[in-house]
């Protein structure tokens, strides 16, 4: 299901992604959740492609998410 605001991700989510991730994991999600309406795998799809937008942007650093540097 999609999600309106940030405070609407799981608490895994909002406890360890800084705020800015979390804009785009929810917005990946949200898009890719739109895009495969009607597949049986919709969830599952949809959360792989939030967590590869998010990668592209963040490096996870020992127990924190840490901006990818260029």
């Amino acid at each position: 299901m999609p999600y309106r605001t940030n405070a609407d991700l799981p608490t895994r989510l909002r406890n360890n992604l800084p705020e800015q991730a979390q804009d785009i994991y929810r917005e990946a999600f949200n898009h890719a959740y739109a895009a495969h309406a009607g597949e049986r795998d919709r969830e599952l799809r949809s959360r792989m492609i939030a967590w590869s937008a998010v990668k592209n942007s963040y490096v996870r650093a020992g127990d924190t998410w840490a901006l990818r540097r260029a």
